[in-house]
């Protein structure tokens, strides 16, 4: 393989961007790791008490990441988030006013390989979220298990992260107060694995429970597409029956995260490395569905509003996939 190596001379903005990318996909990929292995290091040390006493902290505060959890403007207005932006570029479309006396459900697709559109645009301040939606406030829901490492926990948290556990969702959307957006990664981490440039695959049409709980707590619902997501990385061939699949999708059930083996490009060069793509994102944010509080919904209520939800879905893409690059002939596939 003939490897194409950066110029040498480039513009230190785009340094700066390679080097806040490189910082985002650490965190995804190792901080949690280095996190939990400091506070192992820390335990067994001579400052052992510190440890112990911030593991009682972790117990007292175990309840935070499903009760709003605790956003640090600080930390979402980062200059780095600036630089990331701008790596891809990431772009948030708005198509309508949201009333930020609702509480919404954004329901994110395609997940992509790290969902960076969703982390871009709802848990930093660089696309101008606050701006463009006055009075609402974002948050990206996360596998509880990331909220059980030390250190690790109370970062994300600050960049507007909760738990995707029920009772999360429920509190944000139960708020009487409204303005509270909880965003939610459809597909999940079975997505990912089919998250490759030019895949248009979303796994929906099992996946109700989202429609559930905008029902229970007349969350209103919203389709957001993320146009370039799927084409920030390449990922190994992984065709459903293949042992490659097989395995992964065994390893998702089991750990309850998914792991695609994905590659992109390097920081010196551009032929191979785990730093994504520098292709445009439009996340594109469709106009609600209003949905009237039902505390008990029936299976037949559920399936007619997740049936709405479908068909705003596709035409929200639909009306926008020309603009963003994708010819007219292609077409969501929904499984």
């Amino acid at each position: 393989m003939k490897i194409q190596f950066a110029p040498l001379h480039l513009p230190l903005s785009r340094r700066l961007q390679t080097a806040a990318v490189l910082k985002w996909i650490f965190s995804f990929l190792a901080l949690a790791q280095c996190c939990l292995t400091a506070f192992v290091l820390l335990l067994l040390s001579d400052y052992w008490y510190l440890a112990v006493l911030y593991g009682a902290w972790l117990y007292l505060d175990r309840d935070t990441p499903a009760s709003g959890g605790r956003r640090s403007p600080w930390i979402r207005n980062w200059r780095l988030w600036d630089h990331f932006r701008d790596y891809f570029p990431i772009t948030l479309v708005k198509t309508t006013d949201l009333d930020p006396k609702h509480n919404y459900i954004f329901g994110f697709h395609p997940h992509g390989i790290l969902v960076a559109g969703a982390f871009g645009n709802f848990c930093t301040e660089a696309t101008g979220f606050s701006q463009l939606f006055p009075g609402l406030t974002s948050h990206l829901l996360m596998l509880p298990f990331w909220f059980k490492i030390p250190f690790f926990r109370d970062y994300i948290m600050g960049g507007s992260l909760v738990s995707s556990d029920k009772s999360s969702a429920a509190h944000l959307l139960s708020q009487k107060n409204g303005g509270q957006v909880a965003v939610i990664a459809v597909g999940g981490p079975p997505e990912s694995l089919d998250a490759r440039p030019g895949a248009l695959t979303l796994q929906i049409l099992g996946r109700k429970g989202f429609i559930k709980m905008a029902l229970v707590h007349g969350a209103h619902l919203v389709p957001v597409f993320s146009f370039g997501e799927n084409e920030l990385f390449n990922q190994v061939e992984n065709p459903r029956g293949s042992l490659i699949r097989a395995v992964q999708e065994s390893l998702q059930k089991k750990m309850g995260v998914a792991l695609p083996l994905f590659h992109a490009r390097g920081v010196f060069q551009y032929s191979f490395g785990l730093l994504p793509f520098r292709n445009p994102i439009h996340t594109v944010v469709g106009e609600p569905i209003a949905v009237e509080k039902n505390s008990n919904p029936s299976r037949e209520s559920v399936d007619q509003l997740h049936k709405i939800y479908l068909e705003k879905l596709v035409q929200l893409f639909e009306a926008n996939k020309t603009l963003y690059g994708i010819p007219e002939s292609k077409h969501l596939v929904l499984i």
